[in-house]
């Protein structure tokens, strides 16, 4: 049941950031200017932003439409069915953007759970990590740690508080009261917004912080079940892994990458899968912490 609500989330939120406002979707219309008895008011240049892999803009989409339309192909079958079929989504309209991301995210998954496997590194689990990758696109990495550490340690804090004052509820009113907790310190950093003067923190998706409150919850899950320390240190593993996704998510030869080649992409990463899944040697971390007794 928690996959499938963490799933449905994840889904909501990713392609949530899709789904924008006509007046954000980056086709700035022309102000009309209005004349008055005196002055003639002309339209005021807005300042253009950072390329968001995760916003519908022409200066994202038109770098990969670009590419799309040098690339070369040849027959379908049996080499290109796919990169036909994006060529066709995206002359439906469907953007480049979207794709790139879908096509990588399960390169994310494979980074994820060969970190877990091979290297050693838990985090909670392989949706969040990958949940929270998306975010940080969406959100900038700077923004998105910082709303990371605020709703984790708004949530420690009000546990640690109830434990205090000995107050004892049942597990999900409690999680249900930090929550509260957790939105009203988001809603008091929005409320910053024009004393802090950046356009980021004003402009949050919900999306981002139900994400970021889930990894809330399985924060106060781990510490009730084992210990804070544990906790801390899934949640550490968690961000590296988040960072890690992030930058195969935005580097600019993956995306062509994945765009130029995405039937190579997809059946290299599912014959790695399962390659990987038949692994069952030690892992990195474990030769460290077992290294006596492997040397002596």
């Amino acid at each position: 049941m928690r996959k499938i609500l963490i799933s449905t989330l994840f889904a909501a939120a990713f392609f949530g950031f899709f789904i924008k406002p006509s007046y954000v979707l980056g086709q700035t219309k022309t102000a009309t200017p209005t004349a008055s008895p005196t002055i003639i008011s002309s339209p005021t240049p807005t300042p253009t932003s950072a390329p968001d892999l995760t916003e519908k803009t022409e200066s994202t989409i038109g770098p990969l439409e670009k590419i799309l339309n040098d690339q070369k192909l040849g027959s379908v079958w049996p080499w290109n069915p796919i990169k036909y079929a994006i060529r066709f989504a995206v002359g439906a309209g469907v953007p480049p953007n979207t794709i790139v991301l879908l096509l990588l995210l399960p390169v994310v998954a494979l980074i994820i759970a060969a970190a877990r496997h091979l290297i050693g590194l838990r985090g909670f689990g392989i949706f969040l990590p990958a949940a929270l990758s998306v975010v940080f696109v969406a959100t900038g990495p700077i923004l998105g740690i910082g709303l990371f550490l605020l709703i984790v340690t708004t949530s420690t804090l009000v546990r640690l508080i109830l434990r205090k004052l000995k107050i004892r509820l049942q597990y999900l009113p409690r999680m249900a009261l930090i929550l509260w907790f957790v939105a009203m310190a988001v809603l008091g950093l929005l409320f910053l917004a024009p004393i802090i003067r950046n356009s980021e923190v004003a402009n949050v998706s919900i999306f981002a912080v139900l994400i970021m409150a889930l990894l809330a919850e399985d924060f106060t899950r781990v510490q009730l079940g084992k210990s804070v320390k544990t906790a801390l240190s899934l949640t550490i593993e968690t961000l590296i892994l988040s960072l890690v996704s992030y930058i195969f998510l935005t580097v600019k030869f993956f995306q062509e990458f994945a765009l130029l080649n995405p039937e190579i992409l997809l059946i290299g990463v599912f014959v790695f899968d399962f390659i990987l899944g038949k692994y069952i040697g030690l892992r990195l971390l474990e030769f460290y912490r077992f290294r006596k007794l492997i040397t002596a």
